[in-house]
């Protein structure tokens, strides 16, 4: 089971990776998001950032619509609740 740590870094180095294969630089990112450039640079180091500024990255990096499918999976109790669900 992956920690919270490592949560953080993977989307932090996706977000780095999806920057960069869109040809921002961190500046450029800040820019249009309207985030600091220091908590971009402390987001892509860390993993640490506000929820809005987390959103208003992923709009300007064309991943907003991801964070509707957040939460909204059923956790099925056993296997009757899967077949009964179709």
């Amino acid at each position: 089971m992956d920690t919270i740590l490592t949560i953080k870094q993977s989307l932090a180095n996706r977000v780095r990776k999806r920057r960069k294969e869109i040809k921002l630089s961190q500046f450029m990112l800040a820019e249009k998001s309207q985030v600091s450039l220091g908590s971009i640079k402390r987001f892509e180091r860390s993993g640490e950032i506000s929820l809005s500024s987390l959103l208003r990255i992923a709009v300007i990096l064309g991943y907003e619509a991801d964070f509707n499918q957040l939460f909204v999976r059923k956790n099925y109790q056993n296997l009757d609740e899967i077949i009964n669900a179709k």
